[in-house]
């Protein structure tokens, strides 16, 4: 299953450190970030995501996130 969301999150620093975080609630998942994309698109693909899990990872970070629809 890949979902994707939008983010705030604006440099690559940024964005390895949150895919550290999330890596350690989704171990093997495939995450990645396209910060070039106007909505700064966070790519999950996992089994099974939980996407208040997620969101409140990132709002606890300091960062916006929200499901793209």
């Amino acid at each position: 299953m890949i979902e994707v969301f939008k983010t705030n999150v604006s440099n690559p620093q940024q964005a390895d450190e949150l895919i550290g975080l999330l890596r350690n609630f989704l171990p093997g998942g495939i995450i990645n970030f396209d910060l070039e994309d106007c909505d700064k698109i966070l790519r999950i693909d996992y089994s099974c995501i939980d996407h208040k899990l997620i969101i409140r990872k990132l709002e606890l970070m300091g960062f916006e996130c929200s499901v793209l629809q």
